[in-house]
């Protein structure tokens, strides 16, 4: 088929829009990961551009010397891999009963409401710490995964991709003697995986990127998250602690804008890995996600 002129030039169009929002994107994140390896003089002097200037991995030397580091990181992977496999398990859990329709589950309106209050309305943050602090949670990993164990956003998600499920293949499984269990870990959550692999991946960027929670939480710095441990490093950045005369140099190297770059780069990568694997799933499971009956 022919495209009108009009099409064309509203195509055209559309293709700028996106190009110049992808150089947004794509064009500070370039500069950042140059100057991380650019030499303190051309970042501080803003010549750094999307090439690094005078090469040098000098702040990447700086952020992974120190054992902390790796212990810092050690500490993001467990509390990925059990913060998320915990927010899974009960959003799937919580959003499969809010699925069903009032006279499956009848006093489904209530436990809405309950769920659309938590997600408007928080006990805030000095509460939250009581309990936690009550519970001795602090300086655990599990003051920093079970304050968020259900996120209420990714429960309305999953609850209205379940109701997209045909009743058809319900109501066999129940004639075959299916139990309410079979029947969702055998029919809803494979028919799920989109949406169940994007909030996967919503989950392991909150819980990797997240800094704040260990602050509240965490007081042996030894206990700290990567992220906790990065944000922390500038001001842990003492000269007057080196005795070293080489060590000195290498450390007047580096200025703070390297640094920062470095740091952000160090915990960039991670989620770079991780996100080619899910990005199929993530624009199908957030838009059937989000339609609703």
């Amino acid at each position: 088929m022919i495209q009108s002129k009009k099409g064309q030039i509203l195509d055209s169009f559309i293709y700028l829009v996106v190009l110049a929002m992808t150089l947004m994107c794509l064009l500070p994140l370039l500069n950042v990961a140059a100057t991380s390896f650019s030499s303190s003089a051309a970042a501080t002097a803003n010549l750094v551009g999307i090439i690094p200037v005078e090469f040098t991995t000098n702040a990447y030397g700086k952020i992974m010397e120190d054992s902390q580091f790796w212990r810092s990181f050690g500490i993001s992977v467990i509390r990925v891999v059990l913060g998320t496999g915990i927010n899974m398990l009960l959003t799937v859990l919580t959003a499969y009963p809010l699925s069903k329709s009032k006279w499956e589950f009848h006093t489904q309106n209530f436990y809405m409401w309950f769920v659309i209050f938590a997600m408007l309305f928080s006990g805030g943050m000095i509460p939250t710490f009581l309990v936690v602090n009550g519970l001795k949670l602090t300086n655990t990993i599990w003051s920093l995964i079970l304050p968020t164990a259900v996120p209420i956003g990714n429960v309305i998600l999953l609850m209205n991709f379940f109701r997209a499920v045909p009743k058809s293949l319900e109501e066999a499984a129940k004639i075959d003697g299916a139990s309410p269990w079979k029947i969702l870990f055998s029919i809803f959550v494979p028919l799920s995986l989109p949406c169940l692999a994007t909030l996967t991946l919503f989950c392991i960027v909150g819980h990797w990127n997240d800094y704040f929670q260990a602050i509240l939480y965490i007081t042996k710095t030894s206990n700290y998250p990567l992220q906790t441990y990065i944000q922390q490093l500038s001001a842990e950045f003492d000269l007057s602690k080196i005795t070293d005369i080489e060590k000195l140099k290498k450390y007047l190297a580096i200025s703070t804008r390297t640094l920062n770059s470095a740091k952000i780069v160090v915990s960039t990568v991670p989620l770079l890995i991780i996100y080619p694997f899910l990005q199929k799933y993530f624009v199908s499971g957030i838009v059937i996600g989000a339609v609703k009956e």
